[in-house]
């Protein structure tokens, strides 16, 4: 089965895998969100392809459902779960790990292949490619230092892969409660692969 948590604002709902970190989707309703996580499966599964995991889920189940807020509403999945809280064995950790790494590639691979203009919304609205890049590279390293890894603004590629690979380290590893840091290891993980993947989907909707 696929385990998915719910999390429900006052208009919209997420859909999150809780096995598969940044499997995310939103819709009106819970059923509308769960079909529209389940219809994404293929686009996730290049994301497990590249991370070298078998990705065949089953059918949704969902196991938990979180109260969300205007922040679930405008896009973003920000409730922790209380399973998020449950101790994360070093299997998980490794194989969460693995599917961010992927999830970078894929989006440093992405914004290669794609043209500085992208396609405008109905409304002209939608940041340019560089916009993106400027936002999921702050965002990131806000979102380390919820799990105590910090770095200063980057001046250069290098000190990107540096913060990179020490919030994999810390990711990586067996964790048990008590939590000590802003987010729990499980949610960080989530939430960091989630917003990567999102926005590779975002350029590649947008070419």
């Amino acid at each position: 089965m696929t385990r998915v948590y719910l999390e429900t604002g006052p208009k919209k709902v997420f859909a999150c895998s809780l096995d598969w970190p940044g499997w995310c989707r939103i819709a009106k309703g819970e059923e509308a969100a769960i079909d529209r996580l389940m219809d994404y499966a293929p686009r996730y599964r290049v994301v497990a392809a590249r991370a070298g995991l078998d990705f065949a889920p089953g059918d949704p189940v969902v196991v938990a459902r979180v109260p969300g807020s205007d922040t679930t509403d405008f896009g973003v999945p920000y409730a922790v779960p209380d399973l998020d809280l449950e101790p994360v064995p070093a299997a998980e950790a490794a194989q969460g790990v693995a599917l961010l790494r992927a999830a970078w590639e894929l989006f440093d691979e992405t914004v290669a292949a794609s043209h500085e203009d992208l396609r405008k919304g109905p409304r002209g609205g939608g940041r340019d490619l560089s916009k993106i890049v400027d936002h999921v590279v702050g965002a990131e390293r806000a979102f380390a230092r919820k799990v105590d890894v910090r770095h200063r603004p980057y001046k250069s590629a290098a000190d990107r892969e540096a913060m990179r690979a020490e919030l994999a380290g810390v990711l990586s590893r067996a964790w048990e409660p008590p939590q000590t840091t802003g987010w729990p290891p499980r949610y960080a993980l989530r939430r960091i692969a989630w917003h990567v993947i999102d926005h590779i989907w975002e350029i590649e909707d947008r070419r």
